[in-house]
């Protein structure tokens, strides 16, 4: 049981120096550390933490905290806490892989929901992102990427309707977009450039994205060309940053 392999660390030191929720972040990271608790697995509620070391909410939370900002766990609303896997080196950021193939190629299954897929008139970051006209009719696509069961991505990605005329009518769900383009259109992304920033979610998104208010994401921005050096994609997404390592290398 859980509950007995933590107990086996001994109750917390109430003579030491170090804060309570210090010497509890410390317990349950040596239980990480040493494979007691595995990837994935959920650590004991508030309440059992509470019951199991005689200490208040107030430390148990401290605690948690502590132990997520090392990205030693992580949150899922209204779920509980559970240890981080081992954090993958992604490296779609400085290539032209998609995610869902960069995932992939790191063994990681994914699928893909699509939770809007629209025409709509393309506003002005849209239209000075692809070149176009502000207003000319664009296709909206949401989709929320997930690891196992695990949200991981939000992406919300625009594209140029006289591009791309029957997009707005495919069939993505669970399929690459990129390689519906070359499939479809002959498109094939050669360059891009991105640009990553730490955000914090509104509400709407953190709950797509299973994370507790206030926890840091990181925003990429994206325009993508082909060969003929069009612009064809921009794209805007909030990516989990607690699972995940992204890999640039540069020569």
């Amino acid at each position: 049981m859980v509950r007995e392999s933590l107990l086996r660390d001994g109750q917390l030191d109430r003579t030491s120096k170090d804060p309570l929720w210090l010497q509890l972040a410390s317990v349950l990271q040596r239980a990480i550390d040493e494979g007691r608790l595995a990837p994935d697995q959920a650590l004991p509620s508030e309440a059992e933490l509470i019951d199991m070391f005689g200490v208040s909410r107030t430390v148990v939370r401290d605690a948690l905290a502590e132990l997520v900002r090392r990205n030693a766990i992580y949150k899922i609303r209204a779920k509980g806490s559970f240890v981080s896997p081992p954090a993958a080196d992604l490296r779609f950021i400085s290539s032209m892989e998609g995610s869902s193939a960069d995932l992939a190629a790191a063994g990681r299954s994914s699928t893909t929901r699509i939770l809007r897929q629209e025409l709509a008139q393309a506003d002005t970051r849209e239209a000075q992102a692809l070149q176009i006209p502000e207003g000319a009719d664009v296709v909206r696509l949401r989709r929320q990427r997930l690891v196992g069961s695990t949200a991981w991505l939000l992406v919300d990605t625009t594209l140029p309707r006289a591009m791309f005329p029957g997009v707005v009518r495919a069939n993505l769900e669970n399929r690459s977009l990129y390689e519906h383009l070359r499939r479809h259109y002959g498109v094939t992304p050669t360059g891009a450039d991105r640009w990553i920033q730490a955000v914090i979610p509104d509400r709407p998104d953190a709950e797509l994205l299973d994370l507790e208010p206030g926890v840091p994401v990181l925003r990429i921005e994206s325009v993508a060309w082909g060969a003929d050096k069009i612009p064809f994609e921009y794209y805007c997404a909030l990516h989990r940053s607690d699972k995940t390592r992204f890999y640039v290398g540069i020569r």
